[in-house]
């Protein structure tokens, strides 16, 4: 894949991979109303994620890395695993909020970075023009 030339997803394939994204949004506030953490730490944290878009500042390979780091299911995933085989509930929390968090943008059709440009990503260009 070319730098000026992105490829995105398209079709049916997009549509699949929003309404997956909506499913673990739904999931994922589903399973932590049962955790009894209290809904202002979900609203503290539900965007924090976003804030690996700072990488920007450093150029756009270094802000697509950063923010696709958080912006995968790989490190809520993990953080989950991790916060039940410790049994800490606020451990599986946080994992829960961030991986709601990203079922939401994937829901709205925000994806993963492309290098080409923040509103290049996995599941289309975003905003207008």
């Amino acid at each position: 894949m070319s730098d000026s030339s992105p490829v995105f997803t398209s079709g049916s394939a997009r549509t699949v991979l929003r309404l997956e994204g909506a499913l673990v949004l739904v999931a994922c506030v589903w399973i932590y109303s049962g955790l009894n953490q209290g809904w202002m730490l979900f609203l503290i944290l539900f965007l924090a994620p976003d804030l690996s878009a700072l990488g920007y500042i450093a150029g756009r390979r270094t802000g697509a890395a950063a923010y696709n780091t958080l912006h995968t299911y790989l490190g809520p995933l993990a953080l989950g695993i991790v916060g039940g085989v410790l049994a800490m509930d606020i451990v599986v929390g946080i994992a829960l909020i961030w991986g709601a968090h990203i079922g939401f943008d994937r829901a709205l059709g925000y994806g993963l970075k492309l290098p080409t440009g923040f509103r290049d990503t996995h599941l289309g260009r975003i905003g207008r023009g």
